[in-house]
């Protein structure tokens, strides 16, 4: 297990950092990508003593020139690349789409769609040319692929967005041995989350807490969707706190 390589996208905190961190500790080696390099490295250190190796690689997902680069550098270290876990991934407060900045839609859509589509491309590309071939790629969704929350129109175009990539990707890697799918997460507690555990806009236009489920249960659905061979695939799969207001939400 040793041999194999995995890429983590937004790993320095949340989410990826937990993702990180379990494929880290299941053999994996594992490269954190995110903007900062400090907390990359920090993660890290946080994962503690295991016999895989670990990689810090500060990287704008956004920015081609940038992802190339830690293409090189993964390939580099490792000599191959066997996942990618699109996660890296930003929202914006609930607003109505005219209050919206430009600004705003433009950097929501360079990090959660252009950034997943440079990352899978640079994946695909080592994937499909190293030996032997193939790999998987997991992309982070979102219970937002399937239903908004109110006043989130940037977040949810985006991910709706990544379901088409998904399915793409799922098609075109079939000769190539490389299979794709996606995790739409519900309500996982990070840092990003906490506000759900006080209250947030829902549908009927009130304001509510939500419950939320431990981070460490996605790690564990990304490392299963991860472990399987590449003649098997997950291509969706939902993983949300049981009680929280997506089934019938709205």
């Amino acid at each position: 297990m040793t041999e194999k390589t995995a890429i983590v996208t937004g790993a320095g905190t949340g989410i990826g950092k937990s993702v990180a961190t379990a494929l880290l500790k299941a053999g994996w080696n594992t490269v954190f990508c995110g903007r900062r390099k400090k907390v990359l490295q920090e993660a890290i250190a946080d994962a503690g003593k295991t016999e895989a190796k670990a990689l810090a690689v500060a990287c704008d997902i956004s920015k081609a020139g940038e992802v190339d680069d830690m293409f090189e550098t993964v390939v580099e270290a490792f000599g191959r690349v066997d996942l990618l876990f699109n996660n890296a991934g930003m929202g914006y407060k609930s607003t109505l789409i005219d209050e919206i900045p430009v600004e705003v839609w433009n950097d929501v859509v360079g990090v959660n769609l252009t950034g997943s589509f440079l990352c899978a491309r640079g994946a695909f590309g080592v994937m499909r040319r190293q030996k032997p071939m193939g790999g998987r790629i997991i992309n982070n969704g979102s219970v937002s692929a399937y239903a908004p929350r109110p006043g989130s129109a940037p977040y949810t175009a985006t991910k709706h967005a990544i379901t088409g990539l998904t399915k793409t990707l799922a098609l075109d890697g079939r000769p190539f041995d490389i299979a794709c799918g996606q995790i739409d997460i519900g309500n996982a507690l990070t840092e990003m989350a906490q506000p759900m555990t006080v209250g947030v806009p829902q549908a009927n236009g009130s304001i509510a807490a939500e419950a939320v489920m431990d981070v460490q249960r996605v790690a564990d659905a990304v490392l299963h969707m991860a472990s399987l061979p590449l003649d098997a695939n997950v291509l969706f799969m939902t993983v949300m706190a049981t009680k929280m207001p997506f089934v019938g939400r709205g």
